[in-house]
């Protein structure tokens, strides 16, 4: 593996920005200085840019296998890399879904062969899988996905004896997409009969509503503290859920964390008349006024975590009517530019945004040498220019899909260059392939 040796870096790390060499060898960071004149196979001059340690998001659909006509474990992590995400925790609603220990090694032997970006996946639950969940191995998969509400086949666990039964059993951290399925129903039912088949799209959070988030928010923590489950709730959207979390203690006591997407501290209920289908996920985009509370629950730590959930769908898929359309959003490739974006307008540090996207997931998953840029690490590195406009549009947009709802915006920084595990892959549009990423390592129970 070559070295590589990036000078004049305004690097940030552990909540500052310093100016520091960085040399990496054999995959790590072997040496980070003020002034490194060792020889390298590639220098790379970081002269007025910053230097952040590589994305880590922990929330992705990349379709792979079975739905490949939407993206794939190729496309998909090329342009996570090419928007400074190293690293990927993969979603178990595949087709089939990841529900045996062996259809689960199947991603992984995929990946190894395919994947640009580093690695993981979620070992998915049903109703009826409970065995083959528990021989799960926390070293080395980054945790157990259960949908309780919001899923398609036998991914949907709504069945209160199954739940107590995973989270009294499962001693590795369980994920969740926590929505009320019977909540939306009843609602789905109400606008059906109201609208016929011709529901708006701006009825979305009317029907996948704040009480069904949080009526499983809640039951999710419930359970989590009765049998003193590890427990992370993925995207939470409303804020009415910011009181279940904790802030009066450090990230590596708790045992309930919760992440937010960048979707939900972007857009709002009023997107929906701009961009329609484009923005219809699960959970909804919901109110200006839950989007404007997201913004200081991350801040004061009780939401942990900022991640994606890219889950992209053809152009043609989402062009369908209301119960048509699929839900999700491709949006890995840019979930760096939209926290630039608020850092621009004064929301949010350079040193948070790495705090949420960087050292957060690595602590909550308990990632070791993974997160931060620190001597000894693996090398996952991400080279910016912050003052770099440039506008969103299908000749830049590396999803298999091929559209953002980005597109025809224009965003202030640009990552230059993306290293993944000491591997130079990225640098100013151009891929380099010759080496794949690495599968993610965990401390386990």
């Amino acid at each position: 593996m070559k070295s590589i040796l990036i000078k004049n870096a305004q690097i940030i790390n552990r909540g500052k920005i310093e100016s520091r060499d960085l040399f990496i060898k054999n995959g790590r960071i072997e040496q980070k200085g003020g002034i490194i004149n060792k020889k390298a196979d590639i220098e790379i001059d970081a002269t007025g840019k910053y230097v952040m340690p590589g994305i880590i998001d922990d929330q992705v659909h990349f379709r792979e296998p079975g739905l490949t006509h939407k993206s794939d474990l190729y496309t998909e992590p090329r342009s996570a890399v090419a928007g400074g995400v190293t690293s990927f925790m993969e979603m178990p609603n595949t087709k089939p879904a990841a529900l045996t220990q062996e259809l689960l090694q199947d991603k992984y032997d995929i990946a190894a062969q395919k994947s640009l970006a580093n690695y993981s996946f979620f070992m998915g639950a049903s109703n009826d899988n409970i065995e083959e969940v528990l021989k799960t191995n926390a070293k080395d998969v980054c945790g157990i996905k259960v949908f309780m509400g919001s899923s398609t086949g036998n991914m949907l666990v709504d069945d209160k004896k199954t739940l107590e039964g995973i989270f009294s059993k499962c001693p590795m951290l369980i994920a969740t997409h926590c929505e009320d399925e019977a909540t939306i129903r009843a609602n789905t039912a109400i606008y059906r009969e109201k609208y016929g088949e011709n529901v708006p799209i701006e009825c979305h959070p009317e029907i996948r509503n704040v009480e069904g988030c949080y009526k499983s928010s809640s039951m999710a923590v419930e359970l989590a503290k009765k049998h003193g489950t590890r427990l992370h709730i993925l995207h939470i959207s409303t804020a009415d859920e910011l009181d279940l979390f904790r802030n009066d203690i450090p990230l590596q006591e708790k045992k309930i964390t919760a992440e937010v997407c960048v979707h939900h501290l972007y857009f709002n209920s009023d997107h929906y008349k701009t961009l329609g289908t484009q923005v219809k996920c699960n959970p909804a985009v919901k109110g200006r006024n839950h989007q404007e509370a997201l913004f200081p629950a991350l801040l004061d730590n009780r939401l942990d975590i900022i991640a994606t959930d890219h889950a992209p769908h053809t152009w043609d898929e989402k062009q369908g009517s209301y119960f048509n359309a699929p839900s999700g959003v491709p949006l890995v490739q840019h979930t760096l530019n939209v926290m630039l974006e608020f850092y621009q307008k004064g929301k949010i540090s350079l040193e948070r945004i790495v705090e949420k996207m960087c050292h957060a997931p690595a602590e909550c998953f308990r990632m070791p040498e993974r997160g931060y840029l620190d001597e000894g690490n693996w090398a996952d590195v991400v080279i910016f220019d912050l003052e770099k406009e440039w506008q969103v549009s299908k000749d830049n947009i590396h999803y298999k899909c091929k559209w953002s709802p980005f597109e025809g915006h224009t965003f202030k920084g640009q990552v230059h260059s993306t290293i993944v595990s000491g591997h130079l892959a990225y640098q100013n549009g151009v891929f380099f392939e010759d080496k794949k990423g690495e599968r993610l390592l965990f401390q386990g129970q």
